[in-house]
């Protein structure tokens, strides 16, 4: 096989040199990771972070962000404001070197922030860059200082005073608009987006007030200020479950110029809520903080439970997995220079910090366990009773792992396998009820697609420890099919199929069989979850029938979407399709199996404490929440189809 040679000469004007921002705007997933709706509210973050930088220095107080009738953003902080003067390296002021260099800012050792988040210096720039204009100004000296730029971060004019102030007034004060040539999907802000993580970064810095505004909407308006810090955030997680012990656990010191601070409490879920943070980064795959916590705790626990005589010498010594039962823990540390690894950057590497976050940890927990005997008694025998479960639920495991050709979930009868055993190309249908299996297993894709129908609703997850979960044929036979194991054993390289499809019918039952499974995804396989595998079949509404034309469409507005495209003198007719069960082979291939027209809704994890809050508020023992969520999210629904 033989390529066409290219003619033109290889020199050097085959080499492209992109001057100032442009590298910026020639890749911007290089700097913000995409350009979707998360890239568009990244942008606000590297401005936020750069005004919590001020206030890990101690010298801002509050911080307030807007957002524009236009989806713009300011972001204004009462910290010292960035320096005016001319920079001696570009000999520009340093307002314009800070938005107009890459690598450029108080991050990189020379004096300016002990410990800083962000993009580490690259995030103004990088927000100016990508946007259509961007203006600042800084309260400095008894002086308005002002510069904008426009095009993608090219200055228009340099930087000038508009006005006085008050000489003890300092601050700086950024508004940009994202350029939608950019962020081509969408420029629209999300307000609960940006509340969440506002919410969060007020819990990470005890005491710093932040505000958010949306002018779009009068009136809606949020402020955050946490005097408790993360103590405060273990108590909202913990809202609606029943924690064991009264006492939110606070665990906090320094070493080495790296502060650590660790907020816990248990209660009576089977579940661990453990979310970690760098430099208020989240860290997600979690890293040497975490690990030295955690080692801390197994060990500490141990230790308390056999020299208080809880722990016999004919008991099995506690596991992580056991100690972390039903935690509700907030790990955040402060470390001037953090090294991160993992896929996405968001794991700490740093190796000196699993001793210290050991120590710091284990020094506090331990003094805590002596000095409260009766709180740390309900732990531990929760612990213990966790040990006895896990026993159980290994023996029950070892009938889930898969063998040869499934061998497993063959004698169950269920699983329709496909032929193929790649699993990129596999997908697997979890259908409702063994009429819809039915149908869906004659209209398959037999190469590609499996189908595995469900009779009746699977435990709630929520409400059982794994060993109880593990005897729930339902649960046994998905486990099995998925391949990955569970628990300990998991391992999402051995999933066996590229997409884990949920097909329930529109009305109450298919609703709630739907969140159940969600439940257990969520919390026996959140790594799949995680990954993008999981998705929801979006089974059509109605079929509009004119001539020889077929149409189905999901819902009254894209109906009416439709109908209004037809000529005034068409007849046509209107029909609400049938449930999953009631449709034959055909009518289910065509309207929601069929790659080629089928709708799909991926089922993602944006905020896991969000996440986590939403299951426990649906699926736990607490009526009075899940009442108050029905009720307040009633006014969102559209078709109830009772």
């Amino acid at each position: 096989m033989t390529e066409e040679k290219i003619e033109k000469e290889y020199d050097s004007s085959s080499i492209q040199v992109l001057e100032g921002l442009e590298a910026v705007r020639k890749r911007p997933g290089m700097y913000i990771g995409t350009t979707s709706s998360r890239g568009l509210h990244h942008l606000v973050w590297e401005i936020v972070d750069n005004a919590i930088d001020e206030a890990l220095a101690g010298y801002c107080t509050h911080i307030e962000v807007s957002v524009g009738t236009e989806n713009t953003i300011t972001v204004k902080d009462d910290g010292r404001g960035i320096p005016v003067d001319k920079h001696p390296k570009t000999g520009k002021s340093t307002v314009e070197t800070v938005y107009t260099v890459l690598h450029a800012g108080g991050k990189f050792g020379g004096g300016g922030y002990k410990v800083s988040g962000g993009l580490h210096g690259v995030g103004a720039s990088v927000v100016n860059a990508l946007s259509s204009w961007l203006e600042v100004k800084v309260y400095k000296n008894g002086n308005v200082y002002y510069q904008r730029y426009e095009n993608g971060g090219h200055p228009v004019g340099e930087l000038k005073i508009i006005d006085s102030c008050s000489k003890d007034r300092t601050g700086t004060t950024v508004t940009f608009k994202p350029d939608p040539e950019i962020f081509t999907d969408t420029i629209v802000y999300d307000y609960e987006i940006l509340k969440v993580r506002i919410r969060e970064l007020a819990f990470l810095n005890r005491g710093l007030k932040i505000s958010l505004y949306d002018e779009r909407e009068d009136d809606k308006k949020d402020s955050f200020c946490y005097e408790g810090g993360i103590n405060e955030y273990v108590k909202m997680i913990n809202e609606n479950k029943t924690p064991i012990h009264e006492t939110i656990i606070d665990c906090n010191g320094i070493d080495k110029d790296i502060s650590l601070e660790v907020a816990l409490q248990y209660n009576e879920t089977y579940n661990s809520s453990i979310y970690s943070f760098v430099n208020n980064i989240n860290t997600p795959e979690g890293g040497t903080h975490e690990d030295g916590v955690k080692r801390a705790l197994t060990r500490i626990l141990n230790k308390y439970a056999t020299n208080n005589g809880m722990l016999k010498e004919k008991d099995s010594s506690l596991t992580g997995d056991d100690v972390k039962e039903g935690i509700t823990m907030i790990i955040s540390i402060k470390h001037p220079n953090p090294q991160f690894e993992g896929q996405t950057k968001t794991k700490l590497g740093n190796s000196e910090v699993r001793a210290i976050a050991d120590k710091i940890f284990s020094q506090a927990f331990e003094r805590f366990l002596m000095e409260n005997p009766d709180q740390a008694k309900v732990i531990v025998e929760k612990s213990m009773t966790a040990s006895r479960a896990r026993v159980a639920a290994k023996r029950a495991r070892e009938l889930t792992r898969r063998k040869g050709d499934l061998d497993i979930t063959n004698f169950y009868g269920k699983l329709s396998d496909c032929k193929s055993k790649d699993p990129s190309e596999c997908e697997i249908f979890l259908v409702e009820g063994d009429s819809a299996g039915g149908s869906a297993i004659k209209g398959r894709d037999s190469m590609t697609q499996a189908i595995l129908p469900l009779r009746g609703k699977i435990l709630n997850v929520e409400k059982a420890r794994l060993d109880r979960a593990l005897s729930n044929e339902e649960i046994k036979t998905i486990i099995t099919a998925f391949g990955t194991g569970i628990g300990e054993d998991f391992d999402l390289s051995k999933l066996r199929y590229d997409k884990i499809i949920i097909m329930t019918d529109a009305d109450v039952d298919g609703s709630h069989i739907r969140v159940l499974l969600l439940t257990l995804f969520y919390r026996f396989f959140k790594p799949i979850v995680e990954a993008g595998h999981v998705y929801a079949a979006q089974p059509p509404l109605f079929v509009i029938k004119h001539g020889k034309n077929i149409k189905y469409v999901l819902n009254e507005q894209e109906r009416d979407e439709y109908l209004a495209t037809l000529s005034p003198n068409t007849k046509y007719d209107i029909m609400r399709m049938k449930g999953l069960g009631e449709m034959d082979a055909e009518e289910l291939n065509e309207t929601t199996m069929d790659i080629e027209k089928r709708v799909l809704r991926q089922i993602t994890v944006e905020d896991v404490v969000a996440a986590d809050d939403v299951f426990s508020k649906l699926m736990g023992e607490e009526v009075e929440p899940r009442r108050t969520f029905i009720e307040e999210n009633a006014v969102y629904v559209e078709n109830l189809d009772v």
